[in-house]
């Protein structure tokens, strides 16, 4: 049931409500146990939070500040390194500890550029602020790793991010992040999301409800979150003012797999447990492939979008397919809990009339199993052949053969993220056989600074089942883990992995089959490793890929269905947000005819141009196979107005042919809308993802009777 203080909401106990929940000594109050999880109430922002900028004076700083102010969020001052004065009637402060000890920030959102992220991170955490939020996408992986290691270290910060979009209270109005305001209304359902364009959807769908949001995390879809879904729950589990839950998954990690243990205990211990929903993206993610967001890979040991889903749904969890879907599911789900569901709907209400979404409807329907393999090799970032790999592995004395011949045995052996422990780790596994290797690794983290410890790199060479070696191969096996390790750390590696064989005969390793990634963004963003980054082969890329990517575009095509293996009415799909893209491909596999998916993943990135826009509608129509391009934004970052102005780009320029179905909601969307409407161009427009979804499935029954006509003839 509501509590007391929620169930006679208004405006001003609204007010009073949020300023209560948030003491000062929330933030301040450093833990005896001395460690990073003491800072998870750090997340509980709300009316009395004390919020600065890093790089308050930028263009982003000041538009997004602006927005937060007179939304009602409590900023109170920013920094420029060096700087002083005032900016938007606020004090300019020259570094974060100036800025703490003048201004006490409970809060600092952090808008720099990527190659400038990290330092601004460190400062923050250095000065102690109590929760940073970090939004830039792009940051080399290394330096969020050894960012996490100062982070694990104390108790005083906690890291939302990076890559996310932020953190929002509706109750509180307070947003430090780039959220779409409109969208979101106070009310009583807690929201924890790895995409941003999905958590703008989920809200999207309780705002039209009536339901409303308590407080929003958006973690991030970095390889590395600095908070995430368990943490979220653990909040959301003592916050008051949140009724129910919702988790916005995809594929990459295993955080969904964790909230579904947490959550298995969680309804063991508690009588009423609050009513959970979740959503899960990548079904039709294609193996291998990096889906726009740089931890949205399958590693080894990691779990597919399938069984996130069926992990999630074995405790309980209600599943939906798409989260416009979650305004009803949860009134259905909060009424089954026994809670009164007329009294959060009227409680929201009086404290933000309600918004005018258009509400869709639809029937539940479970999603489909996932089609494709298992993959564990990422293709994100600079890979190397194995000559090149042979060639760099021997300066750091590892010495690489070909595969042995019918050895007795064979072991894996490399270091890779672990996600969960946000660190480094030895990756091992007692075979190298691939058909085993996925479910027997094990990951021995370790501290980024310090590097693999012995207790770590016995524990790893255990695993292997190479405990038991002769003292000359023993040596080797632990030579060869801190000389991966050396040049992991040195060249920015994601993963840097081998196979081994014993040989019987000299007692002595074989080294073979090198698996070499670096991080594409040490160099994109901060110019590191230019000399190995100018190793790359892009012959071995496709034209269409290369050609997305110089525009900031994320595109793979997705393979034919094996009912149609030459099929004419597949659908072109633009998208911004990775997650919504990954979602809008599993919803049209589930829902339209089964020779009828998706012809590609595209992601426009936040920043879209109406070029980009342009572009991407020359990327999809360059394939033969699409008849109906389906065009789905909500935008954060990326603004309606410009979308419509791509689209009339595109129709000018390229020369659209194809039925094109639009639907743009968030920033701008009105003006997008009106854009399209003006333009006289023939495009269907429509406000629900369901309306929208179900039009793409007619013209392409319309376009598959045509070809079956056209083939029968």
């Amino acid at each position: 049931m509501l509590p007391q203080r929620t169930r006679c909401l208004s405006s001003k106990i609204l007010k009073t409500q949020s300023l209560h929940r948030l003491p000062q000594a929330a933030f301040s109050t450093t833990s005896r146990r001395n460690g990073y999880d003491d800072t998870i109430q750090n997340l509980r922002i709300g009316a009395n939070t004390r919020v600065i900028f890093q790089g308050f004076t930028g263009k982003l700083a000041t538009a997004n500040a602006k927005e937060s102010i007179e939304w009602g969020t409590n900023v109170v001052g920013g920094v420029k390194p060096g700087g002083s004065g005032e900016h938007l009637g606020l004090p300019v402060l020259p570094s974060v500890r100036a800025a703490m000890e003048q201004l006490k920030p409970d809060v600092t959102g952090i808008y720099v550029a990527a190659h400038q992220a990290a330092a601004a991170i460190e400062e923050a955490v250095e000065a102690e602020v109590p929760l940073i939020v970090a939004v830039a996408e792009h940051i080399p992986l290394h330096d969020i790793m050894r960012i996490h290691s100062m982070l694990q270290s104390q108790s005083k910060s906690r890291l939302v991010g990076a890559n996310a979009p932020g953190i929002i209270s509706a109750i509180g109005r307070c947003r430090v992040g780039f959220q779409p305001l409109p969208t979101f209304s106070p009310g009583h359902i807690g929201i924890v999301a790895k995409s941003g364009t999905l958590s703008y959807e989920t809200v999207g769908s309780l705002t039209r409800s009536g339901l409303g949001q308590s407080l929003c995390i958006a973690v991030g879809g970095d390889v590395i979150a600095g908070t995430n879904f368990v943490d979220a729950l653990k909040v959301f589990e003592q916050d008051e003012d949140t009724e129910a839950i919702i988790l916005v998954g995809e594929v990459g990690g295993t955080t969904e797999e964790e909230a579904a243990e947490w959550i298995k205990d969680y309804k063991k211990r508690v009588k009423n447990p609050k009513p959970i929903a979740a959503v899960v993206g990548g079904f039709q993610a294609v193996p291998g492939k990096v889906m726009g967001h740089a931890g949205a890979w399958t590693g080894l040991g990691e779990g597919t979008a399938e069984s996130k889903y069926k992990a999630l749904e074995s405790v309980g969890v209600t599943m939906v397919d798409h989260p416009a879907k979650f305004g009803g599911v949860m009134k259905s789900i909060l009424a089954k809990s026994g809670r009164d569901v007329r009294k959060i709907e009227q409680s929201a209400a009086q404290a933000q009339q309600r918004r005018s979404y258009h509400t869709s409807r639809s029937s539940h329907r479970p999603l489909a199993s996932s089609a494709v393999s298992t993959p564990f090799q990422q293709k994100r970032g600079l890979h190397l052949t194995p000559d090149q790999s042979s060639t760099l592995l021997k300066t750091y004395n590892i010495d690489i053969t070909d595969p042995p011949q019918s050895p007795p045995s064979t072991h894996y052996i490399g270091i890779s993220p672990a996600r969960s422990a946000r660190s480094p780790s030895i990756i091992a596994a007692p075979t190298a056989n691939p058909s085993h290797l996925h479910h027997r690794v094990r990951r021995f983290p370790f501290d980024y600074r310090a590097g693999p410890t012995p207790e770590a790199i016995r524990a790893a060479i255990a695993h292997l089942q190479l405990d038991a070696l002769p003292p000359k191969a023993a040596a080797q096996t632990t030579a060869l883990i801190k000389n991966l390790w050396a040049l992991y750390r040195d060249k920015e590696a994601i993963d840097a992995h081998v196979s081994l064989a014993l040989s019987p005969i000299e007692d002595a390793l074989h080294v073979y089959n090198p698996y070499l990634v670096f991080d594409d963004a040490a160099f994109k963003s901060n110019k590191r490793h230019a000399d190995l980054h100018a190793l790359r082969d892009t012959s071995l890329i496709p034209a269409v890929e290369l050609e997305a990517e110089e525009s900031g575009i994320v595109y793979h095509t997705l393979p034919s269905p094996a009912s149609s293996p030459q099929p004419k009415n597949l659908i072109g799909t633009l998208v911004n947000g990775a997650g919504l893209a990954m979602n809008v491909n599993d919803v049209l596999a589930l829902r339209l005819l089964p020779s009828t998916t998706s012809a590609n993943f595209l992601d426009t990135g936040g920043k879209a141009t109406a070029r980009t826009i342009a572009t991407s509608f020359k990327l999809i129509l360059a394939d033969p196979r699409v008849s109906v391009v389906f065009v789905n934004i909500f935008g954060g970052l990326t603004l309606g107005d410009m979308i419509a102005e791509g689209i009339v780009l595109a129709f000018r320029e390229v020369g659209v042919r194809k039925p094109v179905v639009v639907r743009i909601k968030g920033t701008n969307e009105v003006e997008g809308r009106r854009i399209l409407r003006e333009a006289g161009l023939p495009i269907e427009a429509f406000d629900g993802f369901e309306e929208a979804v179900g039009r793409v499935g007619e013209l392409a029954a319309e376009a598959a009777a045509v070809v079956a006509e056209g083939e029968g003839e």
